[in-house]
């Protein structure tokens, strides 16, 4: 619920008001017109092949509160609040800046090239309080800006992930976040084709640190790599990891779950966690050292760490049936969540064979054939018995099996699945390698049927 009024929506968007429109304020924002309804603002946006302000009308006749539109479209419009301003999208996040500063909530914003989503996770469960987490991976300069304007006024906390595509995007998010917290889960060849080099990623990722307030803290790894020169001046700074303020002191895996006692400047205290991943565990100490930062108690944070969750296609464990598990980490894949994946993939007690199917590595520049060779040679050194590359791409994995598309994975894996196998399912985001995990246990009903 947006709760400010028509009059300070357009101050703080920086728009006219053209059409005034009835009582109240709008619940939410929306950029798609098609999920416009009663109560809601339609921003319309301008895109690579459609202006969102074309739509208005629409947006409008299916009982929007309001529009906000581009000057160019205000004319004519009708039926609620009519809002133009120059730019939409700079408008979409001046206003959630506001409401930001309305609801008071102490922020965290999250980045880094791995593991963001994950640790915007754990904190959305372990952090005491009314909490407010970027759903799913709403972490662009339209995503961000949605997610705040969806907290409600009651919110204690926001966390906020933060993605990047170039230099300016973290440090025009932070513009709109103002996080209080900041935390970097790494830095890595992640967007090496954009930016050139790990210590220009390092950079880029830094731009989160410049607007901390006073009394804020970053939250980094021990093992800062690149991002080091840049953490000179922050005026609080946690580190997890091995020897760091964040700690682990001892852990047990189960088949499950994982029991671990963390060491904090805050005290000892031990967490039940419903995962078995080494780098699972390194993002919960980064979302813990989030938790000391605002002041949340290790106690507090223990409550709830078993009811953690992630989001989609990350590291989901999906039972196929005669003891076989496919791990679906297909979002996204680089050099350094590969290896981690893959690693966790060696570690897994199973009774047949180990075998992952990896789909290729985008953004990687002129060294991506030699990332994929040490990502593929890694997953040897892991004890992965079979290994499928999907795409042409993936050949550099020096694969057992080379197939085109991931519905030809999928029919290739079907007939080959015996009891106790494990499957790694992992690719970049653009592989669509989702389409293995969501076609193989239909595939292996009619194995079985037939078999």
């Amino acid at each position: 619920m947006i709760e400010l009024g028509p009059e300070q929506i357009a101050e703080a968007a920086g728009a006219e008001i053209v059409v005034r429109g009835g009582a109240g304020h709008p619940g939410r924002a929306v950029v798609d017109s098609r999920q416009a309804g009663p109560g809601d603002l339609f921003v319309g946006l301008r895109g690579e092949h459609a202006d969102g302000g074309e739509f208005a009308v629409a947006a409008l006749a299916a009982g929007a509160w309001g529009v906000l539109v581009g000057t160019e479209h205000a004319d004519g419009l009708e039926g609620g609040w009519v809002l133009a301003a120059p730019d939409p999208l700079a408008s979409l996040g001046s206003l959630a800046r506001e409401w930001r500063r309305q609801v008071g909530a102490r922020v965290i914003g999250v980045t880094g090239s791995v593991g963001k989503t994950s640790v915007k996770d754990i904190c959305a469960t372990l952090l005491p309080g009314s909490v407010h987490a970027s759903p799913e991976n709403y972490n662009t300069e339209i995503g961000l800006p949605l997610t705040v304007l969806e907290a409600p006024a009651t919110t204690d906390v926001l966390v906020l992930e933060m993605a990047m595509r170039g230099a300016g995007q973290i440090a025009e998010l932070a513009a709109i976040a103002e996080p209080d917290v900041a935390v970097i889960t790494n830095v890595g060849a992640v967007h090496i084709e954009l930016l050139g080099s790990v210590e220009a990623i390092a950079a880029v990722k830094a731009e989160i640190l410049a607007g901390l307030p006073p009394g804020g803290a970053a939250v980094v790894p021990v093992d800062a790599g690149a991002l080091e020169p840049h953490l000179d001046g922050v005026p609080r700074l946690i580190r997890f990891g091995d020897g760091g303020d964040v700690d682990v002191l001892e852990r047990a895996v189960g088949d499950t779950g994982t029991e671990a006692l963390v060491s904090t400047p805050a005290g000892e205290q031990r967490f039940s966690f419903p995962f078995t991943e080494e780098y699972n565990l390194t993002n919960a100490l980064a979302a813990i050292g989030a938790g000391i930062a605002i002041g949340a108690s290790p106690a507090e944070m223990s409550v709830q760490a078993s009811s953690i969750r992630f989001s989609r296609l990350r590291g989901e464990h999906v039972e196929l049936g005669d003891g076989v598990v496919l791990v679906n980490d297909s979002y996204n894949a680089n050099p350094v969540s590969m290896k981690a994946a893959l690693d966790h993939l060696g570690s897994m007690p199973v009774d047949g064979r180990r075998i992952a199917v990896l789909g290729e590595m985008k953004e990687l520049g002129p060294e991506a054939p030699e990332h994929h060779r040490e990502v593929g040679a890694h997953a040897r050194e892991a004890g992965v018995d079979l290994l499928v590359g999907v795409g042409e791409a993936s050949r550099d994995y020096a694969p057992d099996q080379l197939v085109a598309d991931p519905t030809e994975a999928a029919e290739l894996l079907a007939p080959l699945l015996g009891s106790g196998d494990a499957v790694l399912v992992k690719g970049s985001r653009a592989a669509g390698l989702e389409l293995v995990a969501e076609t193989l246990p239909a595939l292996l009903e009619v194995e079985r049927v037939e078999g």
